[in-house]
């Protein structure tokens, strides 16, 4: 099975007064594809998906898609701590045309492996075919999915291809790539092990500052398969520091005040996520004047 490579950003979900703001959603999308972003994420951890309802996740997913009309792929967040709700929305990211579906480890309930390893492979099955990234982020879900459980996944569930590792374990990169073989698809989604996880053989990232620079992010991954390793490291410590001030605070609140500075959303969040603190916006202003991102910086 072909994998997705390169940058895939996680969009956030924009909201207007309390509804998904379709419009700017498809102005997201736009911003992504002329920036040159490889593909776009929706619905996982920067998209809200705990935040909205099932019809709203429906409805983001074929919003994007429709947006996207296959210049890129898109990578639909379809995971949730209900094993049922997961295999309803893996169904409808399928039939809507998602390229593959994102697929989280169940958060709160803190499964074993054993569980773990049935809750993946029955997902999978019920979607024959269909393209499935496994979504490991120990920091949301409290469960490390570990290389022998992906291994098995992988040996038993030929639409598993690969893995978004939200990990700040960096050793498990290469336990994944030696236990699950080096073709399988291994994506960063730590803004700051976008770099490292290419050089040891990764497939690509999902890096929420792609979202305030798709252009930037994506030659990330353009510049290491291209084997020009000096720029890339470069441009790795260029990115440092806006990887870091978006993360202040819990993910996606810094993103989206980020973008509403920018005037591409409004900065809206759901409860109980709250608009992100004084201080952090004012550490974000400054941050976005020193990478050019202001509107009146670039007038």
């Amino acid at each position: 099975m072909s994998i997705m490579r390169g940058s895939i950003t996680p969009l956030v979900t924009p909201f207007k007064d309390g509804s998904v703001d379709v419009e700017a959603l498809e102005r997201l999308v736009e911003f992504q594809i002329a920036g040159g972003s490889h593909g776009v994420g929706v619905t996982g951890t920067t998209g809200e998906p705990t935040s909205l309802t099932m019809a709203e996740r429906e409805l983001v997913i074929a919003t994007v898609i429709r947006a996207a009309r296959g210049r890129v792929p898109v990578l639909a967040g379809t995971g949730s701590v209900n094993f049922q709700e997961t295999v309803h929305l893996t169904r409808i990211a399928r039939e809507a045309g998602a390229s593959a579906a994102l697929v989280i480890v169940p958060y709160y309930c803190r499964p074993t492996q054993a569980g773990l390893y049935e809750h993946f492979r029955q997902v999978a099955a019920s979607v024959p075919g269909y393209p499935i990234m496994l979504y490991n982020i120990p920091g949301r879900s409290a469960v490390n999915l570990e290389p022998a459980t992906m291994a098995r996944l992988r040996r038993d569930c030929p639409n598993i291809f690969g893995v978004k590792e939200a990990n700040t374990d960096f050793a498990q990169i290469s336990r994944v790539l030696h236990a699950c073989g080096r073709d399988f698809g291994v994506y960063s989604g730590i803004e700051t092990l976008c770099f490292p996880m290419l050089a040891l053989g990764g497939a690509g990232h999902v890096s929420a500052t792609g979202n305030l620079l798709p252009k930037e992010v994506a030659d990330l991954y353009n510049l290491c398969e291209a084997g020009r390793w000096n720029e890339a490291r470069d441009l790795h410590y260029w990115l440092l520091e806006l990887n870091e001030a978006l993360f202040i605070e819990t993910n996606p609140g810094p993103v989206k005040a980020a973008l509403g500075m920018m005037g591409l959303i409004s900065p809206e969040l759901r409860l109980p996520l709250a608009p992100v603190s004084p201080a952090t916006e004012d550490r974000l202003r400054t941050v976005l004047a020193n990478y050019n991102l202001l509107p009146s910086a670039k007038s």
